[in-house]
């Protein structure tokens, strides 16, 4: 079934008593996770005036200024590519030009994570060096990005529609000669292979410019604490920190490539990992920051790395919505902690897992993840349907374009809550309201505030 926006009955109540008509408007747009409104504008009319009311404020500074916003999205996996390819030609374009245009019938998605190689939701495991066993190709004459090209097509297609999308890139695995245990699962990185490896990113960072497509970023290792799934690999910190600052550092400095490299990549129960690996002063000298996820840990570590090395940057680059989750349950959590939670905690983007699978959760390697839930479940070749992943992002994509800047924002008990300037000088505050009940309470910019009420276990973003 394909979903569509309508009209629904009005779920957010505002008082707007004592609002002069000559403030701005307010426009808000609303989930609940009861399903019954999904990304819906509500019609209503508020205006920023001087209430006389007893409601917490959520209090906006636009003079106070965090982190400049790079972008939210999803990973661009070779199984979500395999199945929005099955999609008839017009259904296909349809649904590229929602996610990825700038109409108002878009979410405007504007960051994307790739593999470099396969992940663990690709139909089968490949590098782009894969030789006979037995055999080594130190020289990289047998790169090749082949066994990604309905990848590289669909990227370049995206491009056409966000020419300014960013990307950052990451493997799952080396090519499984270089690796000790020479097997796509687990392992480590022979030292002796550190510098082929490190062409083989210059490679692919070279070769993807050739086709028209710009790395950002890359990470060194997708979760590499992480040893158990297909493809992994197992890279300590003090691995990691060797690799960047005697190997793939320099390769890109050589090779005059601006790409940047962000450590870590996994969750945020080990700062002390990236942590590391920016307290050597070599390795601090190639490395943009660090990025995370939050299978395990708080979102706060964010914080912990940018209070360290608060020159450098941090990224949230991944976090999945579950076959066995809820649309309530994934919708509040993920609002708290991936969207308003990793902002708030200075990072510069916000990311959850795989855009696009099937109705079985697949494809994906074997032994590879068979509960993860795209944003996307593509039905058949006429259908598709938007998840819980879907909306998580839109209340941030949507609304909140790259280069936007976060502002600060009072948090008052019950209704988290982040801020942004937009590039065209709008404001955007997220809240969400992870109560029950209805929360009445005010948002407050210099001497003028708008009074509102938000229903019970909702997220709503108002733009003004």
């Amino acid at each position: 079934m394909i979903y569509i926006f309508l009209p629904v009955t009005l779920s957010v109540s505002c008082s707007t008593q004592n609002i002069s008509s000559k403030t701005k408007n307010v426009d808000v747009w609303i989930t609940k996770a009861d399903e019954s409104v999904k990304l819906h504008k509500q019609t209503l009319n508020l205006k920023f005036g001087i209430n006389n009311n007893s409601y917490p404020s959520i209090e906006i500074d636009t003079s106070k200024t965090f982190q400049s916003i790079d972008g939210f999205g999803y990973t661009l996996t070779g199984g979500s590519v395999e199945v929005i390819n099955q999609l008839v030609p017009e259904k296909k374009k349809q649904l590229l030009q929602e996610l990825f245009g700038n109409s108002t019938q878009s979410i405007a998605i504007n960051y994307l994570r790739l593999s470099i190689g396969a992940s663990d939701l690709n139909a089968r495991v490949f590098s782009y060096n894969d030789i006979p066993e037995g055999e080594t190709d130190v020289t990289l004459s047998k790169f090749s990005l082949k066994p990604d090209e309905e990848l590289i097509k669909m990227v370049q297609e995206i491009l056409v529609i966000n020419p300014n999308i960013k990307i950052i890139a990451t493997p799952w695995s080396p090519p499984i000669w270089m690796k000790d245990n020479n097997s796509s699962i687990g392992g480590k990185l022979q030292p002796k292979y550190y510098n082929v490896y490190a062409q083989y990113f210059v490679k692919y960072i070279k070769k993807m410019q050739s086709l028209g497509i710009t790395i950002d970023a890359i990470t060194p290792q997708n979760e590499p604490l992480h040893a158990g799934n297909n493809p992994s690999l197992s890279m300590s910190a003090t691995e990691q920190t060797d690799f960047i600052k005697n190997h793939l550092g320099p390769a890109f400095r050589d090779a005059n490539i601006k790409t940047k490299i962000i450590a870590y990549d996994h969750n945020c129960n080990k700062p002390e990992y990236p942590l590391e690996v920016l307290n050597d002063p070599i390795a601090n000298s190639f490395v943009d920051g660090s990025a995370f996820h939050l299978y395990e840990g708080d979102i706060s570590a964010l914080s912990v790395l940018h209070d360290a090395h608060p020159t450098k940057n941090v990224y949230f680059t991944e976090q999945w919505t579950g076959s066995d989750g809820t649309f309530s349950g994934d919708l509040i959590w993920h609002m708290k902690n991936v969207i308003i939670g990793s902002m708030l905690n200075w990072s510069k983007t916000a990311l959850e897992w795989n855009l696009a699978n099937d109705v079985n959760f697949g494809p994906h390697t074997p032994g590879g993840c068979t509960q993860c839930k795209g944003a996307i479940t593509i039905e058949n070749s006429q259908t598709f349907k938007r998840n819980v992943g879907y909306y998580i992002i839109a209340h941030a994509s949507k609304f909140v374009p790259a280069n936007s800047v976060r502002i600060a924002s009072k948090q008052i008990s019950n209704l988290p809550n982040v801020a942004f300037k937009t590039p065209d000088r709008k404001t955007v505050v997220i809240v969400l309201n992870e109560n029950s009940t209805s929360e009445n309470f005010n948002i407050k910019i210099n001497d003028k505030s708008v009074s509102t009420s938000l229903d019970g276990r909702t997220v709503a973003t108002y733009v003004f």
